[in-house]
C-alpha cells in the first residue's frame, strides 16, 4: 500500500508529486496526460519565472520534473485514467483500466474541461483565434478586436483583462448581465472600448485559416449580426472531472469537490483535492500548483502523525 496516490497530471498534481518525492513519501502518480488545460495554448505568459512558454513546452517541462524523482519512492503510471476511488481499510483503492492501486491518502488533481462552444466553425477554429484561456492567449490579441462569449463572472473578468490591451471587446450573454458581480459589470461596461450584448447567442465562427468574425443572434428580436473579430474567448463554464469520486466526497451543485481552503481537505478524512476539480474561487496554473503543494504538506503531516504511513513515509 502506497502512502499517497496522486491522481491528475496538471500543475496541481505535478507540484504535489515533486513535493511528495522530496519528502520521501511512497507515492503512486496516476495521470492520463501531463500538462493540464494549458497544453494547447500557443504562448503561456503567466507561468511564474517563465515569460513565454508554449503549452506543449510547459507539459514537457512538468513531465521532465516528475521523471527526476521517478523510481525509488515515486511510481509513475502515465497514460492511465483513474475511473474510481473507493474507501477500503485502512485507506483507499484507485481503479484504472490497467489495475487497482491502494494508498493511505489520496490527492485528487483531476482538473476539468472547458465547456465547449458548439456552433459551426467553433471546432475548426479552436486555437486559431478561438480560445478557452484568456490568461494564456489574451496578450496575443493586443490591439485587435475581440469577442467574449459568456455573461457570468468569468466572462466579465475575461473582458476586463482584455480591455487592458485589446482594441475592443464585445461581450455577449444569453440572458441579461445579472449573473455577474454588479460592481465588475459596472466597471467593465463603463469602458469606452466595451460593447455588451444581452440576450445574444453565437451562431457561427467565420474565417480563413484564422478567425475573422462571429455571427450572433438576438433571442428577443431574432436579428442576426456579424461582428468582425480576431479573437473569440469562450467562458461558458467548466465541467469538473470528478466522476471517480461521486458519492464518496461532497461535491457542489456543479460537481466540483468541496475543500477546506486552508489545507485542501475534502469531506472525507484521507482525501484531499487541488486545482480545477475543486470549488476554488480562482482557477489558474500557478494557483493550482500552490494548492497542490499545500495539500501535500498537509498530507505529509497527516501521515507522519500516525495515520498509517509506510516505511518510506514514516522515515521522512
Amino acid at each position: 500500500m502506497y502512502d499517497v496516490a496522486i491522481i491528475g497530471g496538471g500543475p496541481a498534481g505535478v507540484a504535489a508529486g515533486v513535493y511528495a518525492a522530496r519528502k520521501r513519501l511512497n507515492t503512486i502518480f496516476i495521470a492520463e496526460t501531463v500538462g493540464g488545460q494549458s497544453t494547447d495554448s500557443l504562448d503561456v505568459q503567466n507561468w511564474i519565472g517563465t515569460p513565454h512558454i508554449s503549452g506543449l513546452e510547459l507539459s514537457k517541462a512538468l513531465e521532465k520534473h516528475l521523471h527526476e524523482y521517478a523510481g525509488e519512492v515515486l511510481t509513475l503510471k502515465l497514460n492511465e485514467r483513474a475511473s474510481r476511488v473507493a474507501k477500503i481499510p485502512p485507506g483507499f483503492s484507485v481503479t484504472t483500466a490497467k489495475g487497482t492501486y491502494e494508498a493511505r491518502a489520496v490527492l485528487l488533481a483531476t482538473g476539468g474541461t472547458r465547456r465547449k462552444l458548439e456552433v459551426p466553425g467553433a471546432k475548426e477554429f479552436e486555437n486559431k483565434g478561438l480560445t478557452y484561456c484568456a490568461s494564456c492567449d489574451g496578450p496575443l490579441f493586443a490591439g485587435q478586436d475581440t469577442v467574449v462569449v459568456g455573461g457570468g463572472n468569468a466572462g466579465f473578468e475575461t473582458a476586463s483583462q482584455l480591455l487592458a490591451y485589446a482594441k475592443s471587446v464585445t461581450l455577449m450573454s444569453r440572458s441579461d448581465f445579472s449573473r455577474a458581480d454588479a460592481t465588475t459589470v459596472a466597471t467593465v461596461t463603463a469602458n469606452p472600448h466595451f460593447t455588451g450584448l444581452q440576450y445574444t447567442m453565437p451562431s457561427e465562427i467565420k474565417g480563413e485559416g484564422f478567425v475573422s468574425s462571429i455571427v450572433v443572434k438576438n433571442s428577443q428580436t431574432g436579428e442576426t449580426t456579424e461582428i468582425p473579430a480576431a479573437g473569440v474567448f469562450v467562458e461558458i463554464g467548466m465541467l469538473p472531472s470528478t466522476e471517480l469520486v461521486q458519492g464518496l466526497v461532497t461535491l457542489d451543485s456543479i460537481g466540483r469537490v468541496v475543500v477546506n481552503a486552508k489545507n485542501q481537505r475534502t469531506s472525507v478524512d484521507g482525501i484531499w483535492a487541488a486545482g480545477d476539480c475543486t470549488d476554488e474561487l480562482y482557477h489558474q496554473n500557478n494557483i493550482a500548483a500552490g494548492d497542490g503543494v499545500k495539500a501535500l504538506e498537509d498530507i505529509y503531516f497527516y501521515l507522519k502523525a500516525g495515520k498509517g504511513a509506510t516505511a518510506a513515509g514514516a522515515a521522512a
